[in-house]
Parts: C-alpha cells; structure tokens; sequence
C-alpha cells in the first residue's frame, strides 16, 4: 500500500513540476489531463515497474501503447529520476539503458540512443538539472554531467563536463555557467 501511495505522491510532484516550469500550464489539473509529457512519465514508471520485476512482454506492450498515445518513445528499461519535465515531447526517443537524473528538461524531437557499437550500457546518462534542446542526439555511452545546457539540433558524441553550455556537429562547449 505505500509503494501505491509513494507512486502517486511522485506523480503529483512530477505534475507539479511541469506547472511551475511551463508558463503554459493554467493548473495542475490540466497537467495531468492534457500534457503527454506527463503521461509518458505516468505510463513508464509503471512499464519500468514490470520491466524491473522481469515482465518484460508486458512492459513492452505497455510503453509501446504510451508511444502510440503520446508520440514519445520511452524503453522501460530507462531509469528516470524525479521531476522529469518533457516539453512538447512528440518524437522523442530514449533508450534502454538510458539513465536521466533529477529536474532534467526534455524538449521534443531528442534521441538518448546508442551507436550500435557497445553490448551492455549503450545509451546515455544525463546527471541532474539538464537542459536538452529540440531535435538534439545524445549517443552512445557517454556522460552528461549536472547542470549542462545542450542546444537545439546539436549531437552529442562525447561527455560533456558540468555547467557547460554545448551547441553544434559535433556539440562542442560555448559557455561555462
């Protein structure tokens, strides 16, 4: 019974945070109703849920209704951290062993992907209080560390150090916050 009360406690709290962030948003209300970044976020914790306790059909199946719903492709073997805010989210890809930290902001368009090259973690990990701008490519096992600022349409092939801002092909660093 806690953990059922601890997974909507989250959700409220992830339903909160895209509010205070989007000055879209008229409430909370609407959030929860309307916004298919929080509806991806809702229909993962569950998948990602199974996909931990080894039911992974199920977990597909479940994801793959949230990319039908939503437009935003989340693998339930991602790990994401509390107050994930994915702004207008249509197209966005992330991967399996994708791991995204806390008060990360996800702008549509994006792909946490890998290469193709490596076998066990392939994706990227993005630390906390990330910024990803629309129709950026993050790939491979790299590290975004906190506090980073990626531009629009910019690919990332290597990690990036903390309160960087980066832009470009290959993203390269512009300003240190």
């Amino acid at each position: 019974m806690l953990k059922i009360i601890n997974f909507f406690k989250s959700l409220y709290i992830d339903a909160k945070n895209i509010y205070v962030k989007d000055p879209a948003a008229k409430n909370i209300i609407t959030v929860i109703l309307l916004y298919p970044g929080f509806h991806a976020i809702f229909f993962h914790r569950i998948a990602h849920f199974l996909y931990t306790h080894k039911f992974y059909f199920i977990a597909r199946l479940i994801s793959q209704y949230a990319r039908y719903k939503t437009g935003i492709e989340i693998h339930p073997g991602a790990n994401i951290g509390h107050r994930l805010f994915i702004d207008h989210g249509m197209g966005i890809v992330i991967g399996e062993t994708t791991i995204i930290g806390d008060d990360c902001t996800i702008y549509h368009g994006v792909t946490l992907g890998g290469t193709g090259k490596d076998k066990f973690k392939r994706h990227p990990t993005l630390k906390n209080n990330v910024l990803v701008g629309c129709g950026s490519k993050i790939l491979g096992n790299i590290v975004i560390e906190d506090n980073v600022k990626i531009g629009a349409n910019s690919v990332v092939l290597q990690n990036v150090k903390s309160n960087l801002t980066v832009v470009g092909i290959p993203a390269k660093g512009v300003k240190k916050n």
